[in-house]
């Protein structure tokens, strides 16, 4: 079981990255703080100071079509912020 599913690139992200040595990951939903810390050095070879986690939702949608009523559900994932200690850092595009 792998604990670190992927890396979240976007800009917010980015700039969390830039200013303040955070950055996101999506991980396993049964995944605790410190299993998430301890992955995120054994992958990258970094000390962690800080982790963040969020659960969220599956949300459901109904869309209402000329050919009928359309049902649709994106998944529950699990996020977490991972702060790194200043002066180190993490390059997703040489790693993925």
């Amino acid at each position: 079981m792998s604990i670190i599913i992927k890396p979240i690139i976007t800009e917010k992200i980015t700039k969390e990255g830039e200013l303040f040595n955070r950055f996101g990951f999506i991980v396993d939903k049964k995944a605790n703080k410190i299993q998430i810390k301890n992955a995120v050095e054994a992958a990258y070879g970094i000390s962690v100071v800080e982790v963040n986690t969020m659960n969220y939702r599956a949300d459901r949608s109904t869309k209402y079509t000329k050919s009928g009523i359309i049902n649709g559900k994106t998944n529950a994932y699990k996020k977490a912020i991972v702060q790194v200690q200043e002066g180190e850092t993490i390059d997703f595009y040489n790693n993925i």
